[in-house]
């Protein structure tokens, strides 16, 4: 009989085991997620489903659960466990939630829900099977609706593009922003027709087809960059044709023309188009494997990590950060009750109308005034001042379809303009076409003047991150083109006279 003393089991401090243990972990902690952000969720939701340029991000989530799907087999044989370093992700997430909220910035909210989505995976299920799902948790960064920015670019791409095309053709054509003008009528390259929508769906479905079609680094490079620069000349190709055909026979067939090769007909020409081109240089083969689990597994921490417990920090980080917001925010520093016009010198209110109405949109403004004024030269100005005592969602100093161009009016943006260092300058124009030199200015609290949008949501984030003052104002000075007349020059000559625009944004929000 032998002596020899067996090693005993020792009885794991934590009950949740194995997959089905580590699945509901992260179960737990998704559903705090998209509860406590059920906010950010539902807007994200509401822009794929109402916003064309994002319809596409509806099928993200299918696209991701197809991608796990595939790797089923290999997941099968790993063993997830729980590994504290995935709450630094987290960490990030949430805090970068944090940020954005406080700017006001939905885009980074949206991104860092997906981060500390992704962050919930890599800290309960391990980093071998984050390794494993890397692509589908890097994909998911496509459910985040984000592109807007790139919508003004694009449109002078398009129109560019069309006048070089209308040049080659012999077709006689005037380019002035993103209108255009021949003999037959006068074209806009409108925020629709800028491609942005083919570019972002494109880059969304290029990066797809690079990881389930492509091994090479190098072919998946080619193929994106070939993509995305036939998406960008089609467009260009397509404003060209719809001018083409209005030349050729009338504005209303041109019509007739551009409502059938445009939407997502058109977009699936030229995937077809993208595809075959690129079907004879695919490396990956339908049966590879999507990773080694045996290698994958040796990367897997070897003590073991209370499941639970670390769950339990998960959910506390993510509920800590909308807690600290509402911990800092400010008490609105009052207002003046009545925003008033100020004195210019060398120039007098007048009332005399404007050749298109125009007022800048400010949604949620505690005051809104906006005046003319005329000089003895006969330079005609338009002063608008919008104040806010805070920002909240909904009511921002700057956002989508706040400032110069009403996204309800006529107005539309042209092109970027001349203006001072501290301000932003943009052409915008009506039917007529009346064309408008803006400038803004802003401020946010005690910050410096600027013309940069991402400065003022800096400094938003800053006021009220840290509980400051979060008084805003915007201050618009525009001038219509008029022959013999530029908007240029009245606008320097009333900043002339004017002085210094930061007293005036003082007098405006009563700081001094």
């Amino acid at each position: 009989m032998s002596d020899r003393v067996l090693p005993i089991e020792r009885t794991p401090l934590i009950d949740l085991q194995g997959w089905r243990g580590h699945l509901t972990a992260l179960g737990v902690v998704t559903v705090a997620v998209l509860t406590l952000f059920f906010a950010d969720v539902r807007s994200m939701v509401s822009i794929w489903w109402y916003a064309s340029t994002f319809g596409h991000c509806l099928f993200i989530p299918l696209l991701i659960a197809w991608l796990v799907q595939q790797r089923l087999p290999g997941l099968r044989q790993m063993a997830p466990v729980a590994w504290a370093p995935g709450l630094l992700w987290l960490g990030a997430g949430a805090f970068a939630w944090l940020l954005g909220a406080a700017a006001g910035v939905a885009m980074v909210r949206h991104g860092a829900l997906v981060v500390m989505l992704q962050g919930a995976v890599i800290t309960l299920l391990g980093p071998a099977v984050a390794r494993a799902l890397l692509f589908p948790l890097f994909y998911a960064f496509f459910m985040v609706p984000f592109g807007d920015e790139i919508v003004p670019p694009l449109q002078l791409v398009t129109a560019r593009l069309a006048m070089l095309l209308l040049d080659l053709s012999g077709v006689p054509a005037h380019m002035e922003g993103i209108f255009i003008t021949t003999p037959t009528g006068y074209f806009e390259v409108a925020e629709a027709c800028s491609g942005a929508k083919f570019l972002i769906a494109m880059t969304a479905y290029g990066v797809l087809v690079c990881n389930v079609c492509f091994k090479s680094w190098s072919r998946r490079i080619l193929f994106m960059a070939g993509a995305l620069s036939l998406s960008v000349l089609a467009n260009g190709v397509r404003a060209f044709a719809t001018i083409l055909v209005a030349h050729l026979t009338t504005v209303d067939a041109a019509v007739g023309f551009d409502h059938v090769v445009y939407g997502w007909v058109f977009f699936a020409i030229i995937m077809v188009i993208v595809m075959a081109a690129a079907w004879p240089f695919f490396d990956r083969k339908p049966g590879d494997p999507w990773f080694d689990p045996r290698t994958l597994q040796g990367d897997a921490p070897n003590r073991m990590q209370p499941t639970g417990g670390l769950a339990g920090l998960a959910l506390a980080m993510i509920v800590a950060v909308p807690l600290w917001l509402a911990a800092t925010a400010a008490v609105a520093d009052p207002l003046p009750p009545v925003l008033g016009m100020p004195q210019v010198a060398g120039w007098s209110r007048t009332a005399d109308a404007q050749a298109y109405p125009w007022k800048p949109r400010f949604d949620g403004a505690d005051h809104l005034v906006i005046g003319r004024y005329r000089n003895a030269a006969g330079q005609m100005v338009d002063l608008a001042i919008a104040t806010f005592d805070r920002q909240d969602e909904g009511r921002e100093l700057v956002g989508f379809g706040q400032g110069a161009a009403d996204p309800d009016s006529e107005w539309v943006w042209s092109s970027p303009a001349r203006a001072p260092a501290d301000a932003r300058g943009e052409q915008i124009t009506a039917p007529g076409p009346v064309v408008r030199h803006v400038v803004s200015f802003y401020r946010v609290g005690d910050a410096t003047l600027t013309g940069s949008r991402p400065t003022v949501k800096l400094d938003t984030m800053k006021a009220r991150l840290l509980g400051q003052d979060q008084r805003a104002v915007a201050i618009l000075i525009s001038a219509e083109e008029a022959e013999g007349r530029p908007s240029d020059a009245a606008i320097a000559a009333f900043l002339t006279n004017l002085g210094d625009v930061q007293l005036l944004a003082d007098r405006a929000v009563g700081s001094r």
